[in-house]
């Protein structure tokens, strides 16, 4: 019996999510939020991390996140 060949192509694509409570929620809710329009999510890969500085006090963690989901034929 023969095998079948699979081939795939995925797309990866930079986004960007917020917290006021850390990194790791930011990264999570960039991740959730992608997840309830782009369907097959295989890697996300958090790129950088930074935070938004307002009178000298942190008020929101950002993580910059690299997702691949795959292309469907």
């Amino acid at each position: 019996m023969a095998k079948k060949k699979t081939e795939s192509v995925y797309r990866v694509t930079e986004i960007i999510g917020t917290s006021s409570v850390s990194w790791e929620d930011a990264a999570k809710t960039a991740v959730e939020m992608a997840g309830r329009s782009l369907r097959d999510l295989r890697v996300a890969e958090v790129s950088k991390l930074d935070m938004k500085v307002d009178d000298g006090k942190v008020v929101e963690y950002r993580a910059r996140v690299s997702l691949s989901f795959k292309y469907e034929a």
